[in-house]
């Protein structure tokens, strides 16, 4: 046999080989470390110490976490009818006012949703109590059974209703800034007393519990707003120096940027800031809004703007005679914790889920970041796509909250006990140990 055929044979064997190795690698199981057992994601919770190690940024917790998520990722539940009773004894809500410091304290909120049903509920549990107020804008492109599911989630509560003048809302376009006006425009003739109000979207969720909110409010800020920003730069002035328009057609909708300059400039020679969308504000700047000229004037101004809300509210708050105004704020004020694509490497360690409009989505590895930061809120997440992401947030909020009441803590107010648990050696469902 010449050369060529023996470093043929040779070549062949080592590919077999590999091959073989591979293979064998990829059926042998990763080790379980002792005691470590899974919930199945369509029948219980998961257990406490995973998420603790989550949450740790354990190596072997992100790799059986992921493992359990993509066996049994359970299925979207939005659109079926809610039973009140259910949801209320099943979900965990808290029904009572946890401390007369909340008490004398209510919140309102704004919620802009438009789809995604389940992972609204788990964020409206997160952030519900009987004192507060709740608007919740729907999307008037959204189906008509979510906006079904939606009204059925707000009719089994006393303190939470549906804006009655709904908005087809673009992505950075002016409806977006609209609907959170036409929300305002009826908290503000509700019973509830409220101190401030909080805009969220349906896939964020709270970093502090409800206590801790009223504190962070009433003991730093002592009725200012907080409207993060700074003057508007160089680079975004193409938001405001041309018309944008609003474009929806079947299964899209968006805006663009025509060539028509906007005519004269900005009214009452006020000057344009750039910043959040996201805002906490006070009852009395709200009326300001809603009553002062100027406010209405730039309202009208910013119709064909893009991203309005972007300079809407933090403009307004730095006029030094608003209420709760700040005119010398700019960045101050953690609403919102958010992983830009852009901002990769620099201000956070990458995204561990995946990216849609260059915000991340978070997955299991970003549970350790969330953790040790100090906003308010953070977006964004999906109760479908991560599902043990949202159940180990859960697990890690309620109990601070029950930790901070003034009452009797209610067994229903706990978040469930696990129903049965997934085993990663048997790849079977089993009952629970009790």
């Amino acid at each position: 046999m010449n050369a060529a055929k023996w470093s043929f044979l040779l070549c062949a064997t080592v590919s077999a080989v590999i091959c073989l190795c591979i293979y064998i690698t990829s059926k042998v199981k990763r080790p379980v470390p002792q005691g470590w057992k899974f919930d199945c994601a369509e029948c219980g919770d998961y257990p406490d110490e995973l998420c603790t190690a989550l949450f740790q940024g354990k190596a072997a917790a992100l790799v059986l976490g992921a493992e359990c998520e993509q066996i049994h990722r359970p299925e979207a539940t939005g659109g079926r009818p809610v039973n009140c009773s259910r949801l209320l004894a099943s979900h965990s809500y808290i029904t009572e006012t946890l401390s007369q410091e909340e008490a004398d304290f209510p919140l309102a909120y704004i919620l802009a949703v438009h789809k995604d049903l389940d992972t609204l509920e788990w964020l409206f549990r997160a952030i519900y109590t009987p004192q507060n107020i709740y608007c919740i804008h729907v999307d008037n492109k959204t189906s008509e059974g979510f906006r079904q599911g939606v009204q059925g989630l707000a009719d089994c509560f006393h303190n939470v209703f549906l804006a009655s003048r709904s908005e087809k809302v673009v992505y950075g376009g002016f409806s977006r800034l609209q609907a959170d006006i036409n929300c305002m425009e009826e908290l503000v003739l509700s019973q509830v007393k409220w101190k401030y109000v909080i805009n969220l979207c349906g896939q964020d969720y709270p970093l502090k519990t409800n206590r801790e909110l009223v504190r962070f409010l009433r003991s730093r800020w002592k009725n200012k707003n907080i409207t993060p920003g700074i003057v508007q730069p160089e680079h975004m002035r193409h938001r405001t120096s041309h018309v944008h328009r609003e474009y929806i057609s079947p299964g899209q909708s968006y805006v663009i940027k025509t060539q028509k300059r906007k005519a004269g400039g900005v009214p009452h020679g006020l000057k344009l800031y750039f910043g959040s969308a996201y805002y906490v504000l006070t009852r009395e700047f709200v009326n300001f809004v809603l009553t002062d000229q100027r406010a209405k004037d730039l309202l009208q101004w910013s119709r064909d703007t893009y991203s309005p809300d972007e300079h809407y509210w933090v403009t307004l708050n730095r006029m030094a005679d608003a209420p709760g105004a700040d005119p010398n704020a700019e960045w101050e004020g953690n609403v919102r914790s958010i992983k830009w694509l852009d901002q990769a490497q620099v201000n956070h360690n990458g995204c561990k889920g995946h990216y849609v409009r260059s915000i991340c989505v978070y997955g299991l590895g970003d549970l350790e970041w969330l953790a040790q930061k100090d906003s308010l809120f953070a977006n964004k997440f999906e109760v479908n796509s991560h599902p043990l992401v949202a159940q180990c947030m859960e697990r890690w909020l309620r109990p601070k909250t029950l930790s901070q009441s003034e009452v009797p803590i209610q067994q229903g107010w706990h978040i469930k006990n696990n129903k049965c648990f997934f085993d990663i050696e048997n790849n079977d469902c089993s009952i629970p140990l009790m």
